[in-house]
């Protein structure tokens, strides 16, 4: 196989806002260059699939059979979103080296109960690649987990490829269900100069959830809805009083903590508040979680770069911003990179990486043991 065919990658994302797929067609012929989006698609979840991956966040009957039948629902519309990219590109399966697809986190527990603990996607990697007739990259996060690691996150890597200034300090955060950080130091003099990214906390989880109970909608259009409430202190006050804010990196998290059991503790006794003002509260917590997250950073940050749907949610950028001050917040779309081909992008490249059987995971970013190949290959 030619230089270039083995640099055309796959990569597909359901994150934890349960909205869908997004999926790009990268080419990663130029490493100086790692972000060449040649193709992008997306497809929503239809709405019995994404309330069962929603019920399958938390203990239910049957659970093993309804969860092998959601990973095979699921993978079908990652077949689907394959098609689209073939069919945008021009391109036939055989000249995609592999798919990298992270699949479906229902749980995420790592560290806990034996002190490896696990964590768990939905996925069907050999259906994939029976679909779709290209290799199979899947399964990402379980050897970290295995070396002692958090098993998320895992994108810091290909932040810094993509996203690195030689003289800038930046930080890079993904706003997706959860919200996690990668903090760039300015000065890289190596590819392999340690690096610092880790879970805020919640992203679009908590809020779309609020607003789908309360509107209906499956989430809060720009934040528009939210950005009729009033941030109520006192409710800020008990959100941002959970031990996992104060708990230092390296650190994930999930649906398995905040979820809406958490929020509804947390709103017994706030009298007179309005559903908008608890949504208008869950977009200030969600910024100041992210902008907090700053302290860890090495050197004071000269731009944040947001990615995932939270850079399309106005009101929370402008929370963002506010909390920054003089320092800009901008979209990843500023920097060449739609916010919503992010994700996805970075599993196509770290299904390069495994590929191409380099080590990808970062000690410094999940706490694991050494930097670990991740990742298992389903040829087609």
């Amino acid at each position: 196989m030619s230089v270039q065919a083995q640099a055309l990658f796959i990569g597909l994302m359901s994150g934890t806002s349960l909205d869908g797929v997004d999926g790009v067609l990268a080419d990663f012929s130029e490493p100086a260059h790692p972000s060449s989006v040649l193709a992008s698609a997306s497809r929503p979840f239809p709405t019995a699939l994404r309330a069962e991956l929603l019920a399958l966040n938390t203990p239910g009957g049957n659970e093993l059979h309804r969860a092998a039948l959601a990973a095979n629902a699921l993978v079908r519309i990652y077949a689907e979103v394959v098609a689209d990219l073939l069919a945008h590109s021009q391109l036939q399966p055989t000249q995609v080296t592999a798919i990298g697809a992270h699949g479906q986190t229902v749980r995420h527990r790592p560290q806990e109960f034996d002190s490896t603990g696990y964590t768990l996607q939905l996925n069907q990697p050999a259906l994939l690649a029976e679909l779709c007739g290209i290799d199979v990259v899947g399964d990402f996060r379980s050897r970290d987990v295995a070396a002692g690691g958090q098993g998320a996150p895992l994108v810091p890597p290909f932040h810094r490829a993509v996203f690195g200034h030689p003289s800038h300090a930046r930080a890079v955060l993904n706003i997706g269900g959860i919200s996690n950080i990668t903090l760039l130091p300015g000065a890289q003099t190596s590819t392999d100069a340690p690096l610092i990214g880790f879970d805020c906390g919640p992203g679009n989880a908590l809020m779309d959830t609020w607003c789908q109970l309360h509107t209906g909608a499956a989430f809060d259009d720009r934040g528009h809805w939210g950005a009729t409430g009033v941030i109520h202190a006192g409710l800020l006050a008990a959100l941002q009083n959970d031990a996992f804010f104060t708990k230092p990196p390296p650190k994930s998290t999930g649906r398995d903590l905040f979820h809406m059991p958490w929020l509804r503790q947390r709103l017994q006794g706030s009298e007179g508040i309005t559903a908008q003002d608890v949504q208008a509260t869950l977009t200030e917590l969600t910024a100041w979680a992210c902008v907090r997250a700053l302290q860890w950073a090495p050197q004071t940050c000269d731009m944040l770069v947001v990615c995932g749907g939270g850079a399309h949610n106005d009101a929370l950028m402008q929370r963002l911003q506010a909390a920054m001050g003089a320092s800009p917040v901008c979209s990843s779309a500023a920097l060449g990179v739609a916010p919503t081909d992010v994700e996805a992008l970075a599993f196509a490249w770290l299904a390069q990486q495994t590929v191409l059987r380099k080590k990808s995971s970062l000690p410094s970013v999940t706490g694991a043991q050494g930097a670990r190949i991740l990742g298992a290959i389903y040829p087609a």
